[in-house]
């Protein structure tokens, strides 16, 4: 997921998780707590310079072990298949 995805949708000092890779396409412009799978060299140096703290999402567990206060923030898309959609009719 794209910083600027992340950025649109969220607000100052809130807790994500990222279930996959974080890139740095975009800019932060608050400062944010990011758990994720990975993340891009360009997405670590942003989120530092927005004071921003990322953890991988191994290390966020242990320090929040109940997940408390915290956001997952999935940037899946399902697709219909044609087959699917004939089963509904």
């Amino acid at each position: 997921m794209n910083l600027s995805k992340i950025d649109r949708f969220t607000n100052e000092n809130e807790t994500v998780i990222i279930p996959g890779k974080v890139l740095g396409s975009g800019e932060l412009s608050h400062k944010l707590t990011i758990a994720a799978y990975t993340f891009s060299k360009q997405a670590l140096d942003k989120i530092k310079r927005s004071q921003g703290t990322p953890y991988s999402i191994y290390d966020f567990m242990k320090k929040n072990p109940k997940g408390e206060k915290t956001r997952i923030l999935d940037d899946t898309r399902r697709q219909q298949t044609s087959s699917s959609a004939a089963s509904l009719r």
